[in-house]
Protein backbone atom coordinates (compact mmCIF):
# COMPACT_ATOMS: atom_id res chain seq x y z
CA UNK A 1 0.00 0.00 0.00
CA UNK A 2 1.29 3.68 -0.68
CA UNK A 3 2.08 6.08 2.08
CA UNK A 4 -0.92 8.52 0.40
CA UNK A 5 -3.50 5.41 0.87
CA UNK A 6 -2.56 4.74 4.48
CA UNK A 7 -5.17 6.70 7.09
CA UNK A 8 -3.04 8.96 8.82
CA UNK A 9 -5.47 10.31 11.43
CA UNK A 10 -3.25 8.62 14.96
CA UNK A 11 -5.70 9.70 17.69
CA UNK A 12 -4.68 8.92 20.85
CA UNK A 13 -6.98 6.29 22.74
CA UNK A 14 -9.96 7.69 24.76
CA UNK A 15 -9.13 9.32 28.13
CA UNK A 16 -5.22 9.79 27.52
CA UNK A 17 -3.58 13.75 28.31
CA UNK A 18 -3.06 16.26 26.17
CA UNK A 19 0.37 15.66 24.41
CA UNK A 20 2.66 18.67 26.16
CA UNK A 21 3.57 21.39 23.73
CA UNK A 22 7.14 22.70 24.17
CA UNK A 23 8.73 25.83 22.61
CA UNK A 24 12.39 26.47 23.72
CA UNK A 25 13.92 29.86 22.72
CA UNK A 26 17.67 30.07 21.60
CA UNK A 27 19.84 27.64 19.96
CA UNK A 28 19.71 24.27 21.59
CA UNK A 29 22.64 22.45 21.28
CA UNK A 30 22.53 19.13 19.58
CA UNK A 31 23.98 17.28 22.50
CA UNK A 32 21.01 18.54 25.21
CA UNK A 33 18.47 18.29 23.16
CA UNK A 34 19.56 14.16 22.40
CA UNK A 35 20.25 13.74 25.80
CA UNK A 36 16.85 15.64 26.51
CA UNK A 37 14.87 12.96 23.98
CA UNK A 38 16.61 10.34 25.75
CA UNK A 39 15.38 11.21 29.60
CA UNK A 40 11.83 12.11 27.95
CA UNK A 41 11.28 8.90 25.66
CA UNK A 42 12.16 6.73 28.73
CA UNK A 43 9.44 8.72 31.14
CA UNK A 44 7.04 8.16 28.27
CA UNK A 45 7.98 4.40 27.91
CA UNK A 46 7.11 4.07 31.87
CA UNK A 47 4.07 5.65 32.13
CA UNK A 48 5.52 9.07 33.82
CA UNK A 49 5.26 11.38 32.26
CA UNK A 50 3.01 12.74 29.16
CA UNK A 51 4.01 12.83 25.41
CA UNK A 52 5.73 15.61 24.11
CA UNK A 53 6.51 17.90 21.18
CA UNK A 54 9.39 20.00 21.75
CA UNK A 55 10.22 22.88 19.13
CA UNK A 56 13.94 23.56 18.94
CA UNK A 57 16.42 25.27 16.59
CA UNK A 58 20.00 24.37 16.45
CA UNK A 59 23.25 26.18 16.35
CA UNK A 60 24.56 25.12 12.23
CA UNK A 61 25.32 21.05 12.39
CA UNK A 62 25.13 17.61 10.42
CA UNK A 63 23.93 14.91 11.48
CA UNK A 64 24.10 11.39 10.14
CA UNK A 65 21.36 8.67 10.05
CA UNK A 66 21.61 4.85 10.75
CA UNK A 67 21.75 4.90 6.46
CA UNK A 68 23.87 7.72 6.04
CA UNK A 69 27.02 7.16 3.09
CA UNK A 70 29.92 8.68 4.16
CA UNK A 71 30.93 9.81 0.48
CA UNK A 72 27.62 12.20 1.01
CA UNK A 73 29.46 14.21 3.47
CA UNK A 74 30.98 16.56 0.98
CA UNK A 75 32.49 19.40 3.49
CA UNK A 76 33.20 17.41 6.64
CA UNK A 77 34.88 20.35 8.53
CA UNK A 78 32.25 22.97 8.02
CA UNK A 79 30.22 22.32 10.61
CA UNK A 80 29.99 19.97 13.59
CA UNK A 81 28.78 16.35 12.52
CA UNK A 82 26.65 14.50 15.03
CA UNK A 83 26.20 10.77 14.21
CA UNK A 84 22.68 10.08 15.40
CA UNK A 85 20.42 6.88 16.15
CA UNK A 86 17.17 8.22 14.12
CA UNK A 87 16.69 6.38 10.53
CA UNK A 88 17.74 8.27 7.39
CA UNK A 89 20.92 9.33 6.07
CA UNK A 90 22.53 13.52 6.49
CA UNK A 91 20.85 16.39 7.00
CA UNK A 92 21.45 19.90 8.38
CA UNK A 93 20.14 22.18 10.73
CA UNK A 94 20.28 25.46 11.59
CA UNK A 95 18.96 28.61 12.46
CA UNK A 96 15.81 29.43 10.82
CA UNK A 97 15.27 25.87 10.54
CA UNK A 98 12.28 24.94 13.04
CA UNK A 99 12.69 21.29 13.78
CA UNK A 100 10.19 19.19 15.94
CA UNK A 101 10.93 16.48 18.34
CA UNK A 102 7.86 14.52 18.20
CA UNK A 103 7.64 11.52 21.04
CA UNK A 104 4.21 10.04 21.14
CA UNK A 105 3.83 6.81 22.25
CA UNK A 106 2.49 4.75 19.61
CA UNK A 107 1.20 2.07 21.64
CA UNK A 108 -2.02 4.40 22.92
CA UNK A 109 -2.20 5.18 18.98
CA UNK A 110 -1.52 2.98 16.45
CA UNK A 111 1.68 0.40 16.11
CA UNK A 112 2.10 1.16 12.26
CA UNK A 113 6.10 2.80 11.51
CA UNK A 114 4.74 3.56 7.70
CA UNK A 115 1.31 4.88 8.74
CA UNK A 116 3.42 7.78 11.60
CA UNK A 117 5.89 8.93 9.15
CA UNK A 118 2.70 9.46 6.62
CA UNK A 119 0.88 11.26 9.70
CA UNK A 120 4.26 13.07 10.28
CA UNK A 121 4.22 14.29 6.44
CA UNK A 122 0.47 15.13 6.75
CA UNK A 123 1.30 17.61 9.65
CA UNK A 124 3.94 19.51 6.87
CA UNK A 125 2.13 19.04 4.15
CA UNK A 126 -1.41 20.52 6.04
CA UNK A 127 1.28 23.27 7.82
CA UNK A 128 2.23 24.42 4.41
CA UNK A 129 -1.15 24.37 3.11
CA UNK A 130 -2.00 26.73 5.74
CA UNK A 131 0.35 29.65 3.88
CA UNK A 132 -0.84 28.61 0.96
CA UNK A 133 2.20 26.39 -0.35
CA UNK A 134 1.17 23.17 -2.24
CA UNK A 135 3.95 20.11 -0.33
CA UNK A 136 3.57 16.70 -1.21
CA UNK A 137 4.86 13.15 -0.79
CA UNK A 138 6.90 11.08 -2.51
CA UNK A 139 6.97 7.22 -2.36
CA UNK A 140 10.30 6.82 -3.63
CA UNK A 141 11.76 9.81 -0.70
CA UNK A 142 10.54 10.65 2.85
CA UNK A 143 9.58 14.57 3.61
CA UNK A 144 7.90 16.89 1.81
CA UNK A 145 8.40 18.14 -1.71
CA UNK A 146 7.70 20.91 -3.86
CA UNK A 147 7.34 21.62 -6.84
CA UNK A 148 9.56 24.61 -8.98
CA UNK A 149 7.88 24.84 -12.41
CA UNK A 150 9.87 28.08 -12.63
CA UNK A 151 12.89 26.53 -12.59
CA UNK A 152 14.49 24.30 -15.58
CA UNK A 153 13.30 20.46 -15.67
CA UNK A 154 15.10 17.78 -14.49
CA UNK A 155 17.07 15.60 -17.26
CA UNK A 156 14.70 13.59 -17.50
CA UNK A 157 11.84 16.34 -18.43
CA UNK A 158 9.67 16.17 -15.13
CA UNK A 159 9.50 19.54 -13.21
CA UNK A 160 11.95 20.51 -10.83
CA UNK A 161 11.53 19.68 -7.20
CA UNK A 162 12.88 21.13 -3.74
CA UNK A 163 12.91 19.75 -0.52
CA UNK A 164 11.37 21.80 2.20
CA UNK A 165 10.74 19.36 4.85
CA UNK A 166 12.92 16.46 6.11
CA UNK A 167 11.99 13.41 8.47
CA UNK A 168 13.94 11.03 10.52
CA UNK A 169 12.56 9.08 13.48
CA UNK A 170 13.72 6.65 15.87
CA UNK A 171 11.57 4.28 18.19
CA UNK A 172 11.95 2.76 21.50
CA UNK A 173 9.47 0.70 23.26
CA UNK A 174 7.40 1.95 20.62
CA UNK A 175 7.92 5.83 21.82
CA UNK A 176 8.86 7.71 19.16
CA UNK A 177 11.66 10.30 18.88
CA UNK A 178 13.37 12.89 16.44
CA UNK A 179 10.75 13.93 14.24
CA UNK A 180 10.65 16.43 11.51
CA UNK A 181 12.17 19.80 10.39
CA UNK A 182 10.80 22.81 8.30
CA UNK A 183 12.84 25.22 6.80
CA UNK A 184 11.34 28.40 7.29
CA UNK A 185 14.42 30.89 6.89
CA UNK A 186 17.60 29.08 7.06
CA UNK A 187 20.93 29.40 5.16
CA UNK A 188 20.44 27.67 2.10
CA UNK A 189 24.20 27.54 1.08
CA UNK A 190 24.95 25.30 4.95
CA UNK A 191 23.06 22.58 2.82
CA UNK A 192 26.30 22.59 0.22
CA UNK A 193 28.37 20.63 2.95
CA UNK A 194 26.16 17.64 2.43
CA UNK A 195 24.03 15.18 -0.29
CA UNK A 196 20.68 16.02 1.78
CA UNK A 197 19.14 12.66 2.14
CA UNK A 198 21.47 11.42 -0.38
CA UNK A 199 19.83 12.29 -3.00
CA UNK A 200 21.08 14.48 -5.04
CA UNK A 201 19.29 15.06 -8.26
CA UNK A 202 16.93 17.51 -5.92
CA UNK A 203 17.49 21.24 -4.43
CA UNK A 204 16.72 22.47 -1.25
CA UNK A 205 14.32 25.52 -0.65
CA UNK A 206 12.25 27.37 2.40
CA UNK A 207 9.54 29.12 2.98
CA UNK A 208 11.20 32.56 2.49
CA UNK A 209 13.25 31.15 -0.46
CA UNK A 210 9.26 30.78 -2.07
CA UNK A 211 8.50 34.46 -1.51
CA UNK A 212 6.96 33.93 2.16
CA UNK A 213 8.67 36.20 4.54
CA UNK A 214 6.99 34.61 7.76
CA UNK A 215 7.97 34.36 11.39
CA UNK A 216 8.59 31.15 13.20
CA UNK A 217 6.17 31.97 15.83
CA UNK A 218 3.58 32.07 12.97
CA UNK A 219 5.24 28.83 11.51
CA UNK A 220 4.83 27.31 15.25
CA UNK A 221 1.08 28.46 15.57
CA UNK A 222 0.19 26.97 12.57
CA UNK A 223 2.23 23.83 12.85
CA UNK A 224 0.31 23.16 16.20
CA UNK A 225 -3.03 23.54 14.70
CA UNK A 226 -1.65 20.74 12.15
CA UNK A 227 -0.50 18.60 14.44
CA UNK A 228 -3.83 18.79 16.80
CA UNK A 229 -6.11 17.84 12.98
CA UNK A 230 -4.07 14.89 12.97
CA UNK A 231 -2.88 13.97 16.47
CA UNK A 232 -5.19 15.13 19.18
CA UNK A 233 -4.95 17.56 22.06
CA UNK A 234 -1.95 19.52 23.04
CA UNK A 235 -1.31 21.46 25.62
CA UNK A 236 1.18 24.27 25.99
CA UNK A 237 4.06 23.83 28.74
CA UNK A 238 4.59 27.19 30.84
Amino acid sequence: MLRTELSIDMPAIPGSPPVRWRISDGLVSYDDAVATMEAEVGRIADGTADELVWLVEHPPLYTAGTSANAADLIDPDRFPVHATGRGGEYTYHGPGQRVAYVMLDLKRRRQDVRAYVAALEEVIIRTLDSMNVRGERREDRVGVWVRRPERPPLPDGTVAEDKIAAIGIRLRRWVSFHGLAINVEPDLSHFGGIVPCGISQYGVTSLVDLGLPVMMADVDMRLKDAFESVFGETALEA
